[in-house]
């Protein structure tokens, strides 16, 4: 008599691929990005951060540069149609020059914290945090990496695909699918927030932090430079949402304005050394 063939198994729920990216597993995806970056957060003795938001598009100087130079170079040899579209790309990398400035300044920053926190007494551990993109993020990563210290990037997956910069330190390299789920881990580490020119994101992440400080759902001392007083005065007008009676004046006294590493760096090690460093 011939034997029934054997049946095969059916894969077990946590190596079900198809139900891990249904619906139905969304909440097991959501619970994997918290415990996933907490065992290794456990793993590196790591408890406080030093966040740094800001834009992914601007570039250090010696990009922008580059770019001039050969603009610059075409438009000898252009005219008509050509010479007009190379026109308004020299217009936009001169103002992509004067932007390359923040970059330049959170290598700086990032580079002068790292160095500070090295030299700290154990078990005082702050690590510079970023986004993990290009840009400001890719300048935080590069400052701490020629401080030679541990840098941390927290990623998200992106339609048009946001690329981790290469100074992350590989054991803190992170990659998101939840924004809601990255800006946990922004919120929950850190001790220090530092924000630099930026977009819509940048926006989100210093209005949320904000929120979170005034409203006291973040009941630790969460210390915040607003850096580049210039390009924020133009871009939110405090004075007016003083004016109108929607933030009041105590509200200012949650953010740090600075121009200048030097500026900020005083700022953060002399919040950050009464607040938070165990002194032997």
């Amino acid at each position: 008599m011939r034997q029934p063939k054997k049946t095969q198994k059916a894969p077990k729920a946590y190596q079900n691929d198809k139900f891990l990216h249904s619906p139905s597993g969304r909440i097991m995806r959501i619970l994997s990005e918290y415990i996933e970056p907490h065992e290794r957060f456990r793993n590196y003795k790591i408890n406080h951060t030093m966040v740094i938001f800001g834009s992914a598009r601007i570039k250090s100087r010696a990009e922008v540069k580059e770019r001039l130079s050969e603009l610059n170079k075409k438009i000898k040899t252009s005219n008509g149609k050509e010479k007009e579209t190379l026109e308004k790309e020299i217009l936009r990398s001169e103002t992509d020059y004067e932007l390359s400035k923040y970059y330049e300044d959170t290598v700086e920053l990032a580079y002068l914290l790292t160095d500070w926190a090295k030299n700290l007494p154990k078990p005082n551990k702050f690590v510079v945090c970023s986004g993990g993109g290009p840009g400001i993020m890719e300048a935080a990563n590069k400052g701490a990496a020629k401080a030679k210290g541990l840098s941390m990037g927290l990623n998200i997956s992106l339609p048009f695909e946001q690329y981790p910069n290469p100074y992350i330190s590989p054991e803190l390299n992170f990659e998101f699918h939840y924004f809601f789920m990255r800006k946990f881990w922004f919120a929950y580490l850190s001790k220090a927030l530092i924000v630099m020119p930026g977009g819509f994101g940048t926006l989100d992440e210093l209005f949320e932090i904000l929120t979170l400080v005034q409203t006291m759902k973040l009941k630790k001392k969460m210390s915040i430079v607003v850096y580049g007083t210039k390009f924020w005065n133009q871009i939110i007008d405090f004075d007016n949402l003083l004016k109108y009676g929607v933030i009041s004046p105590e509200d200012m006294d949650l953010m740090f304005f600075a121009d200048t590493p030097q500026q900020a760096f005083e700022y953060l090690t002399k919040e950050l050394t009464a607040n938070y460093v165990i002194k032997k």
